[in-house]
C-alpha cells in the first residue's frame, strides 16, 4: 500500500489540474442547450479512464450517456468481491451569475479551495475514486477486488435513464456493494459514513369553494372561504409538541437505537450558531428529539407552498374560489410512501368541512434507506475513513432523499456505502461552489484504503 499512497501524494498537483479540466465542461443537464457539453464531458471521462488503465466505454441512453469503466479482471482464480462506484458528471445550473465571485466554469484556486460549478457536486468526489484506482494501476499494485465505475449525466434531473440502464446491464453490474461519494461530512475533523436517508412522498392539496371568485362585501360571510378552510385543515396536522397528529403516521417508524442516538450526539452542534445560521428567533421541532435527530431521523410533514386568491399589488376584496398547498412528507426507514399518502388522505377527508370540496394529487415518492452501521462493510468503511483522515469518523443520517440508492438495492440487490466528501460550506447548488483540496487528497487515500478493508477476510 505504501506505493499507492506515495503515488497519490506525489501526483497531487496534477490531480488538481485534471479536476480543473473536468470542471470546465458546462455539463448542465437541466438546460437542453448544454447537451453537446454533456456529451463532450462524457467523452473526456472515457478517454481519461482509458489513460489510467481502465477498460472504459460510453453507453448511450435516451438522455445523456453513461460512462462505464472497469479495472482489469485477472484471469482464472476464485471469484473476488466486486464493488460498483457511482458518480455523476452533470451539474446544477450556475445561475444567478452575478452572485459568483469568479465565473462558474472557470475553475479558480483560492487558498486550499477550488471554486467552480460541479467541483464538489460531484466531479471532485468521483474523481477522487478514479485517482485511487489510477494509483493501483500505475504502480502495479494488485487490487484485492474488482471495481466498476458508473458515472452518469442525469443525476441533477432525476437520473431518468439510470434505472433502465441498470436493468439492461444487471448481470454485468451485479456487485457486492455500491460506493457513492455524493453526500457530505460535518467538518474536516469529522469524516462520515451516511448510513440512512429519509424518503419522500409529495402531493398537492386543493380546496375548492364557490365556482368563481366572489365579491367579499356582497357574499362574504355566507360562504366558506377556501383559504381559511385549507389553513384550518393544515393546522390540524401538527400538535403543540411538533408531533404529526395523523393516526398511524408513526406506526411503521423504526425507532433510533441507543447506539445510533449516542453516535448522532457526537456530531458537532452549536444551538445558537445553528439558529443564527437559519435566521430564526428560536428552533422548533418534535419534542423529545435533538435538532440533528429531528432533521435527519424523524419523519416530517412540510408545507412547501400556499396559494390562494389575489397576489398582485394593492388589494382585491374577494372570497377566492380555491386554495392550494404543495406538501412533502420526509419519511424514515420503515415507512412506505403509498401508505403514508393513504393515511394523509383519510385524515384530510375526515376533517374537511362539507362547505368545500377537497382534491389531493399525488406526486413523486421514494422509500427511506437504511444500512446497518454495524455491518461488516460499514465497519470496513469506518476503518478506511479513520486511517485516511486520522480522525474518528462519525455516523450520519441524511435528511434528504437519494432515490438512486433504492434503485441499486432493488435492481442490483446491493447495499450502498455513502462516503461523502463535501463540506457544509461547499455551496452545492449555490453560487461560489467549491471543493476543499485537502479533502480531495484525503478522499483519494480513503478510496485506496477502502478496497483493502472491504476485501479483507472476515
Amino acid at each position: 500500500m505504501d506505493a499507492v499512497l506515495n503515488y497519490l501524494a506525489s501526483h497531487e498537483a496534477r490531480f488538481v489540474e485534471e479536476l480543473c479540466h473536468y470542471v470546465r465542461f458546462r455539463s448542465v443537464s437541466a438546460q437542453p442547450e448544454h447537451r453537446p457539453d454533456l456529451q463532450a464531458c462524457a467523452e473526456w471521462l472515457v478517454k481519461h479512464c482509458l489513460s489510467l488503465g481502465l477498460d472504459a466505454r460510453l453507453c448511450p441512453t435516451d438522455g445523456n450517456p453513461i460512462v462505464v469503466a472497469k479495472t482489469p479482471r485477472p484471469k482464472g482464480g476464485p471469484r473476488r468481491r466486486h464493488f460498483l462506484v457511482y458518480g455523476h458528471y452533470d451539474v446544477q445550473p450556475p445561475e444567478p451569475f452575478e452572485l459568483w465571485k469568479t465565473p462558474p466554469f472557470q475553475p479558480t484556486l483560492r487558498g486550499r479551495s477550488l471554486f467552480g460549478r460541479g467541483a464538489s457536486d460531484n466531479k471532485g468526489q468521483n474523481l477522487a475514486h478514479l485517482k485511487a484506482a489510477e494509483a493501483y494501476l500505475k504502480t502495479g499494485t494488485p487490487l484485492p477486488c474488482d471495481l466498476t465505475f458508473v458515472i452518469e449525466g442525469e443525476e441533477e434531473v432525476g437520473s431518468k435513464s439510470l434505472g433502465a440502464f441498470l436493468q439492461q446491464n444487471r448481470a454485468e453490474l451485479r456487485c457486492d456493494t455500491v460506493v457513492i461519494s455524493d453526500t457530505g461530512m460535518p467538518s474536516p475533523k469529522h469524516p462520515a459514513l451516511t448510513y440512512a436517508l429519509r424518503g419522500i412522498a409529495a402531493f398537492e392539496i386543493i380546496v375548492r369553494g364557490p365556482s368563481r371568485d366572489l365579491h367579499s362585501g356582497i357574499f362574504g360571510g355566507s360562504v366558506q372561504n377556501p383559504a381559511t378552510a385549507l389553513a384550518q385543515l393544515l393546522a390540524k396536522v401538527h400538535d403543540a409538541n411538533g408531533r404529526i397528529a395523523i393516526p398511524g403516521f408513526y406506526q411503521d417508524v423504526i425507532p433510533l437505537s441507543a447506539y445510533e442516538r449516542k453516535e448522532l450526539a457526537r456530531l458537532p452542534f452549536n444551538r445558537a450558531a445553528y439558529r443564527k445560521f437559519l435566521g430564526v428567533p428560536e428552533l422548533f421541532g418534535e419534542r423529545g428529539f435533538t435538532p440533528d435527530e429531528q432533521r435527519a431521523a424523524r419523519p416530517t410533514f412540510e408545507i412547501n407552498g400556499l396559494t390562494s386568491g389575489y397576489q398582485g399589488e394593492g388589494s382585491k376584496t374577494i372570497v377566492p374560489a380555491w386554495a392550494r398547498a404543495k406538501i412533502t412528507t420526509r419519511l424514515v426507514p420503515g415507512q412506505q410512501p403509498a401508505k403514508v399518502i393513504k393515511l394523509v388522505r383519510a385524515f384530510l377527508k375526515k376533517h374537511c368541512p362539507p362547505t368545500v370540496t377537497l382534491e389531493i394529487k399525488t406526486g413523486h415518492g421514494a422509500e427511506a434507506y437504511l444500512v446497518s452501521p454495524k455491518s461488516a462493510d460499514a465497519q470496513a468503511a469506518l476503518r478506511a475513513l479513520r486511517s485516511a483522515f486520522g480522525r474518528e469518523p462519525v455516523l450520519l443520517r441524511e435528511g434528504g432523499s437519494i432515490p438512486i440508492v433504492n434503485q441499486f438495492k432493488k435492481i442490483l440487490g446491493a447495499d450502498t456505502l455513502l462516503l461523502g466528501l463535501a463540506l457544509p460550506d461547499d455551496n452545492a447548488h449555490s453560487p461560489n461552489e467549491k471543493f476543499d483540496l485537502d479533502i480531495f487528497a484525503q478522499g483519494q487515500r480513503m478510496s485506496a484504503l477502502l478496497w483493502q478493508e472491504l476485501s479483507a477476510p472476515a
